[in-house]
């Protein structure tokens, strides 16, 4: 199963988009990429952003309550999927089930595409797509501490005000994922002015709400020691920050993960 330290990739190895993090003792996985898709909305001045989602964890990081190796371990974080969008929430609701668009396949087995398609066929929705490959990697697969995945994605200034959301996996877990902006996203905007720099502040913990929680980085059911994708114990509960989930503690958000944002002038429409 899955190695924290996997950072290469055998590319003659592919599986579908649920099996992600299937079988990564053999190597890390190819991953069906959803192109961006992009539509067109509002008049305004066009940027391109480039967003670093890094793994800043170390070998420390994760504290479990078991002996041995596994007492101290970094935090893999997975492939994921991002939108560009008008005022919406179009990942998830706090407080209310996963929507089956795609974000289970996430939070449990780290597999963006489903996702990323759903995200591309919704109305509010400008730019969309998937990121799996780590920067200097030969091709898709978890982003291990110390590597970084980069993407780039169009946004337009004026009204209406648009938004960047984007998920991905805390592996060592059932169903927990990171989300820039929570429900509604990061505002990409102040005025018309691109909002650039670090945005780790906007990020947050969350449970999906679909399989119950087991210890970070020791239950049998979480990605890295599963027996297959999907395994586990179904939870129909409503997706809620992680901090009002009772019974594990987990890493802040900092000393795992860092998303910074840039931006370039690509038109006037």
């Amino acid at each position: 199963m899955f190695e924290d330290t996997t950072d290469t990739t055998d590319e003659s190895q592919t599986t579908s988009r649920r099996n992600v993090l299937a079988g990564l003792g053999a190597g890390a996985v190819g991953l069906a990429t959803v192109p961006a898709v992009t539509r067109a909305f509002n008049h305004g001045t066009a940027y391109e952003f480039t967003v670093t989602v890094e793994n800043v964890s170390r070998g420390t990081t994760l504290q479990t309550t078991v002996d041995g190796e596994s007492s101290e371990q970094g935090v893999p974080l997975s492939p994921g999927a991002y939108a560009v969008h008008s005022p919406d929430r179009p990942i998830f609701t706090t407080g209310r089930r996963e929507r089956d668009n795609g974000l289970e396949e996430v939070a449990e087995d780290g597999s963006p595409g489903r996702l990323a398609e759903s995200l591309a066929g919704r109305d509010s929705v400008f730019d969309a797509g998937a990121f799996d490959t780590p920067v200097g990697a030969d091709g898709p697969g978890p982003l291990p501490p110390g590597r970084s995945y980069e993407f780039t994605a169009e946004a337009l200034s004026g009204s209406p005000e648009m938004s960047l959301s984007l998920v991905t996996m805390f592996i060592p877990s059932n169903d927990a994922f990171y989300a820039l902006g929570g429900q509604d996203g990061l505002s990409l905007f102040d005025g018309d002015t691109p909002r650039t720099g670090n945005v780790t502040n906007a990020v947050g913990l969350w449970d999906a709400g679909t399989e119950v929680n087991q210890e970070p980085g020791v239950g049998d059911h979480q990605a890295q020691r599963q027996r297959a994708p999907g395994v586990g114990d179904v939870e129909r509960e409503a997706v809620a920050p992680m901090v009002r989930v009772n019974g594990y503690d987990y890493p802040d958000v900092s000393d795992v993960v860092e998303v910074s944002t840039s931006a370039e002038t690509v038109s006037d429409q």
